[in-house]
């Protein structure tokens, strides 16, 4: 895995076979309704094990706000319901049925704002959409003070979002227009540089084209927000993939969410790499059958830097990453192993990777030291509320196994979450 420097930014290596150019399309036999990444949720079940359901339909929704529903992504047949306690969602697990049946919305009531937030939250649509600070989706009644829409994604093996949005141009500007309407701020859509992605004027002159470069992390969400537009306590940024905002302008258009999106699948552990069209909560054995080469490996969710092992596609990912597996290490005697271990952590040390590992766009060392010191307050004042787990991973990868960002960013967060909502 090697490094390739740049002044913004670097390009991990992840080793891959040689991709197939054909896109598939993929629907499994199997899918899974399950939560976005986040604090767990407390949800109301809509369907019991045996029920048939249309594509599209709920089949679960917040027990706190009724209007925000869980959507099935393909018609079938309700296997098992996974709760857990407190009746949080843990998943929904769907068998396939030869059914074309799709759920339609009435649009008319979304020329307001008040019906568009309640078509998106009844459609299914508002889990794809995530806030900033904190993360997780937003609240019911939440207003962002800007919206950042990413056309653009620069880890390694992923997708480019402008080929999801050939010949849904129109859809495309038609869903920002109505984001749009759900901000008094900014639309800033992120594409990457040397794209020609165009579509048509929706008449709002919000909505605003942001170039980015193509070494991670510049177009890595948080890293973006930083740069463009800071999240604040409050001052909530939202930010959703060009994709689903295409699907929000064909749901505007027909009624119908489409749950379709392009995935790729990657890795070392592949005899080929591919492009599928698939949906959310795909089985990940299903869609790496027959490509897998021989001996142990591990089905991960996301890109090789933050994804995570799963057997369902997760809501917001879009990449699948085959690696083998490693074999276990032996593990030293509990003595040894607490004679070694510095309680403090290991020691930050600045280097020109480390810096670019957050594409220069903050104070790189100060801000890993004020985690790993627990100093809220200046990790705050460096950039820490427009950032979540995954846009500090590839840091972690340069750190190796002295970087644990991701765990300390996260304890942080819940930290100031919590001071803040009491």
């Amino acid at each position: 895995m090697a490094f390739f420097g740049s002044r913004a930014g670097l390009s991990p290596d992840f080793p891959t076979p040689p991709a197939d150019p054909v896109v598939t399309d993929v629907t499994t036999e199997e899918a899974a309704v399950r939560p976005p990444t986040g604090r767990l949720l407390h949800v109301t079940s809509l369907v019991k094990e045996g029920d048939s359901v249309a594509k599209g339909a709920a089949v679960a929704c917040l027990r706190h706000a009724p209007d925000i529903c869980f959507s099935a992504p393909v018609a079938g047949r309700v296997a098992r319901i996974s709760l857990l306690p407190g009746r949080k969602l843990s998943e929904i697990v769907l068998f396939r049925e030869d059914d074309s049946s799709v759920e339609t919305h009435d649009t008319g009531p979304a020329t307001t704002t008040a019906g568009l937030r309640r078509l998106m939250q009844g459609a299914g649509f508002w889990p794809w959409l995530r806030r900033r600070p904190f993360g997780g989706m937003p609240s019911r009644e939440e207003t962002p003070a800007a919206i950042v829409v990413m056309a653009a994604d620069t880890r390694p093996g992923a997708p480019d979002p402008c080929q999801a949005l050939e010949g849904r141009e129109e859809d495309f500007s038609r869903g920002l227009a109505a984001l749009a309407r759900l901000t008094e701020g900014p639309v800033l859509v992120c594409v990457q540089s040397g794209t020609r992605l165009e579509w048509p004027d929706p008449g709002e002159d919000r909505i605003r084209k942001v170039t980015r470069g193509a070494r991670h992390p510049q177009a890595a969400v948080g890293i973006c927000v930083h740069q463009l537009f800071p999240a604040g306590l409050d001052a909530p940024v939202w930010d959703v993939h060009a994709e689903d905002a295409a699907a929000l302008g064909t749901l505007l258009r027909t009624g119908s969410l489409p749950m379709t999106r392009l995935v790729t699948i990657t890795g070392a552990a592949l005899r080929e790499s591919r492009t599928v069209r698939t949906h959310s909560g795909a089985d990940l054995r299903q869609l790496t059958h027959r490509i897998v080469a021989p001996g142990q490996h591990e089905l991960m969710s996301g890109a090789a830097l933050d994804g995570h092992v799963a057997q369902w596609l997760a809501p917001r990912h879009r990449q699948i990453t085959v690696l083998p597996r490693r074999p276990a290490r032996n593990r030293p005697h509990w003595l040894v192993a607490a004679l070694n271990r510095n309680a403090s952590g290991n020691p930050v040390i600045p280097s020109a990777a480390l810096t670019q590992a957050f594409a220069a766009a903050l104070p790189a060392t100060p801000f890993v030291r004020a985690l790993g010191a627990g100093d809220d307050e200046t990790a705050m004042k460096l950039g820490l509320l427009s950032l979540l787990e995954e846009d500090v991973a590839l840091a972690d990868y340069v750190l190796s196994e002295g970087g644990h960002l991701k765990d300390q960013l996260r304890a942080v967060l819940d930290r100031i979450q919590t001071e803040f909502a009491a």
